[in-house]
């Protein structure tokens, strides 16, 4: 079975992602997926039936379809997905047309949710990077709680501060953070989301508690 939660309104996404992970079996293994740990082969064992693991798992991604060659594997993979006993939840901001057809053909339960015009003011998520990468951590509650607020997605916002962390390391920009402190940092954002979703923690919460506690 796969599950699609897309589009800009992040709260309404988030409930009803939440409402699924909650229904699910809590002693179920459950697989994270992201830009990071992206692995063509261990999916395919996920799907295929070849995993070591016996039992009906979950396995989430977050953010996969931004690059280009993961949707190719992806999308070219959705029917075997739709076959398996597995359970497959994508995450993900606002996608194309051609994109939500692809899942609809698969038979997966979408689940879009968009912003009204009148909601979709525009938030510069580089505020909230620079304010990480500088350590002012009042700049970066305040901006983290407006993103919020103007409905930005959290993944979005975990998106970028993956790209500030990779961009401080390929600069050896370690002024303000040593690289194994950025390293542990990217590694824990890596899984923060689902993780709390899955279980049962409000997702918007953990990430607040988070960035305000990496430094």
């Amino acid at each position: 079975m796969i599950y699609l939660f897309a589009g800009d309104d992040s709260k309404r996404k988030n409930t009803a992602l939440e409402n699924l992970t909650k229904s699910l079996d809590f002693d179920m293994a459950t697989f994270y997926i992201s830009r990071n740990n992206f692995n063509p082969d261990q999916i395919e064992s996920l799907y295929s039936g070849e995993s070591l693991f016996s039992a009906v798992c979950s396995v989430v991604f977050s953010n996969i379809l931004e690059r280009e060659d993961h949707r190719d594997f992806i999308l070219g993979k959705l029917e075997d997905m739709a076959s398996s006993q597995n359970i497959f939840i994508f995450i993900e901001s606002k996608l194309n047309k051609t994109i939500v057809d692809a899942f609809k053909k698969a038979r997966a339960e979408l689940n879009i949710f968009e912003l009204s015009k009148e909601a979709k003011e525009k938030f510069n998520n580089f505020l909230l990077a620079d304010a990480f990468g500088n350590k002012d951590k009042l700049n970066l509650w305040i901006y983290y709680r407006q993103a919020v607020d103007k409905g930005v997605g959290l993944e979005e916002l975990v998106g970028v501060l993956f790209w500030k962390i990779k961009d401080m390391i390929l600069k050896k920009n370690f002024y303000k953070f040593k690289e194994d402190e950025l390293k542990n940092i990217s590694a824990k954002l890596s899984y923060l989301l689902p993780e709390a979703r899955r279980e049962g923690r409000d997702a918007e919460t953990a990430l607040e508690a988070f960035l305000l506690e990496s430094f």
